[in-house]
């Protein structure tokens, strides 16, 4: 045995280590209890019209959810939280074996998060949309108080992220329709002040009552036109009767030429002018009004959707208080270390032997 350790000095290092780490792993390692719990997010069931405010905006929910709950428990701002609350470097430095625990009290935030995170962990089971979150800690009652701690903290960061979104949505709709608001009343009584400004309630169906003015009073024309040229054939165009149809023909045109003179002109205020510009008044207050009806429909479904944001981190396995270490697994970490040990030794030990052929 010695002559074959003296030959393969590699083999007695590996042995060597091996007996080493065993030995630590069996007598020295401290014991570190485990808490775990299983949580799924869960949001209120509330009806909403199909198209949204928010569907407009787009928005997240399922796996993306649950990745930002993960994010926010193992990030420096969740860990400053358990600072406060639980005071996470009293426990860690305090307790723990000299590779275990947190070696220096007073460690740099970066230094500290990074121990955090190995005694944190959180798996998402992407099939089944649950956060496993596991907390390993040197005595039961930290363990349980820090799983219980990451369940209210995360609760509390999906709710204000949610309503933080929501109520900004809310406010930029509120700006808008205060602002559609102001532009409703001014169409509304830009309107009105045309309407009295002209004397009429309705320009337009003022045109259409002249239109069948004229067109009446061109059919009476056409007839007594007709008449005349009847009366033409057996009556002196100085007859009575001839005359009296010739006057009311004069009358006729007159009342024509004045009814299509109101209705357009050149110069003037003319209906034709003011059916036109009422008509671009009535079509910016009708604008206004639809604008101002989707704001408010908007605005409500924004506040529908604020209830829907709400998070509720419901438990599916309350954290456990445990009874009993479960880490390190000190047989595993033995074994695990002795197979790589060996596997290391071969390799370099094939790798020396390589060399010495080659030598020889």
């Amino acid at each position: 045995m010695k002559a074959f350790l003296g030959r393969n000095p590699y083999w007695g290092l590996c042995l060597l280590a091996i007996v080493v780490v065993s030995a630590y792993w069996a007598l020295w390692a401290t014991d570190r209890y485990v808490s775990r719990t299983v949580v799924v997010l869960e949001s209120p069931q509330i009806a909403s019209p199909d198209v949204s405010f928010a569907s407009i905006m787009g928005g997240g929910g399922g796996s993306s959810d649950l990745l930002l709950l993960r994010e926010h428990l193992l990030s420096v701002d969740m860990l400053r939280r358990v600072q406060e609350e639980l005071d996470l470097r009293e426990h860690y430095a305090g307790h723990g074996d000299l590779f275990s625990r947190l070696r220096d009290r007073d460690a740099p935030i970066e230094d500290l998060h990074r121990y955090y995170q190995r005694r944190v962990k959180i798996d998402m089971d992407e099939y089944a949309q649950v956060l496993k979150i596991e907390v390993q800690a040197y005595t039961p009652e930290f363990a349980h108080k820090l799983a219980s701690l990451l369940l209210e903290a995360g609760e509390q960061h999906m709710n204000e992220m949610g309503q933080r979104l929501a109520e900004e949505q809310v406010r930029f709709l509120d700006r808008q329709l205060g602002r559609l608001s102001e532009g409703l009343e001014a169409a509304r009584k830009d309107l009105l002040d045309y309407q009295n400004e002209h004397g009429l309630v309705s320009p337009t169906h003022t045109v259409e009552s002249l239109n069948q003015v004229v067109g009446t009073l061109e059919g009476e024309l056409a007839r007594l036109q007709a008449r005349r040229s009847a009366l033409g054939s057996f009556q002196s165009a100085q007859s009575a009767e001839v005359v009296r149809v010739e006057s009311e023909i004069r009358a006729l045109r007159e009342q024509i030429d004045l009814e299509r003179d109101r209705l357009a002109q050149a110069t003037g205020d003319s209906l034709n002018r003011v059916s036109s510009d009422y008509q671009t008044l009535e079509l910016r207050a009708q604008f206004a009004q639809e604008t101002y009806t989707s704001a408010l429909s908007a605005l409500e479904n924004t506040r529908i959707e604020a209830a829907r944001t709400l998070k509720q981190v419901s438990v599916l396995q309350s954290p456990v208080f445990p009874e009993y270490a479960i880490e390190p697994r000190r047989l595993y970490n033995a074994t695990v270390f002795g197979i790589l040990a060996l596997f290391v030794t071969f390799i370099l030990n094939m790798i020396v032997l390589i060399v010495r052929d080659h030598r020889d």
